[in-house]
């Protein structure tokens, strides 16, 4: 068994409360997400906003983030980026916290990038950019985040 109480083990809730990781099956997919990369479009330093939380989360499972929000230096004591091109690694995932408007600004990095797919929370939706993310072979996702976490249907490639 792993050493559970490692701080890479623990995560502080918006409520302030840390809490342990007891379950064998969290340490085996926090193996397995050691490496990989989660962009998150739109993330927030407000832990009421479910973009906070997905990046919580996301950390938690051993996900590495890239934070995307030209307005903040720093979340969840990480570095934010004013976009992708920007970061220093390339996101196998992108989660959206935007809306369409906004997203649209995103949509020339992201074909330029080519991350293996991009999940559209809830409120997010731009199906007016889902063919050309198609077209660059981009599976586009319309679904919610922190269910696929919470359910264990979040995976990357």
């Amino acid at each position: 068994h792993a050493n559970l109480y490692l701080a890479s083990n623990l995560t502080k809730s918006s409520g302030k409360r840390f809490h342990k990781r007891t379950d064998d099956s969290k340490s085996m997919i926090m193996m397995f997400a050691m490496n990989q990369v989660v962009g998150i479009i739109g993330a927030s330093d407000n832990p009421d906003r479910y973009a906070f939380l997905a990046a919580e989360s996301l950390m938690c499972k051993g996900f590495q983030v890239l934070l995307i929000n030209p307005y903040k230096k720093n979340i969840l004591g990480k570095p934010c980026y004013t976009s992708l091109l920007e970061a220093p690694l390339r996101a196998e995932t992108i989660t959206v916290y935007v809306n369409s408007e906004r997203f649209k600004g995103h949509l020339k990095s992201i074909i330029e990038l080519k991350p293996s797919r991009i999940i559209f929370n809830p409120g997010t939706e731009s199906p007016e950019c889902y063919s050309a993310l198609h077209e660059s072979g981009i599976q586009v996702v319309e679904d919610c985040t922190l269910i696929m976490l919470d359910s264990d249907t979040f995976k990357t490639y």
